[in-house]
C-alpha cells in the first residue's frame, strides 16, 4: 500500500510539472499526447490520493478551477502575450484535475448508494 502512496504523489507531481511544461513547449508534443497523459495521470491521482473523507472538499475545489478556467479566458486577455501561456497552464491543470475529479465523484457516488 506505501507503494500506491507514493505512486499517486509521484503522478499528482508528474502532472502539474507536465501541465505547466507543456503550455511552453507545446508545440514539441502533439497536444492530444499531452492530454491523454494528463488525463491518465489524472486517474491515476484521483485513485489514489484521495482519501473518502476528502471527496468532498477535492470536488468543491475541481468546480471551483472548473469556474475559474471559463471566467479567466476574457479577464487574463488583458494581459497580452503572457495570457497565452496562463491560458495553456490553466487547460493543462484543468484537464489533469477533471480526470481526478471524474475517478472521485464516482468514488463518492459509489460510498453514497452503499450507505
Amino acid at each position: 500500500m506505501k507503494n500506491l502512496d507514493v505512486l499517486g504523489k509521484w503522478a499528482f507531481l508528474i502532472g502539474l510539472i507536465i501541465a505547466v511544461i507543456a503550455a511552453f513547449i507545446g508545440s514539441a508534443i502533439s497536444a492530444s499526447t499531452i492530454l491523454l497523459i494528463l488525463f491518465i495521470l489524472g486517474l491515476i491521482v484521483g485513485y489514489l490520493n484521495i482519501a473518502e473523507k476528502k471527496l468532498t472538499k477535492f470536488l468543491l475545489a475541481t468546480i471551483a478551477l472548473l469556474l475559474l478556467g471559463v471566467g479567466s479566458i476574457s479577464a487574463l486577455s488583458v494581459i497580452g502575450t503572457v495570457s497565452g501561456y496562463l491560458n495553456s497552464i490553466l487547460a493543462n491543470i484543468i484537464a489533469f484535475v477533471s480526470a481526478a475529479a471524474l475517478i472521485v465523484a464516482l468514488k463518492a457516488i459509489y460510498e453514497t448508494g452503499k450507505a
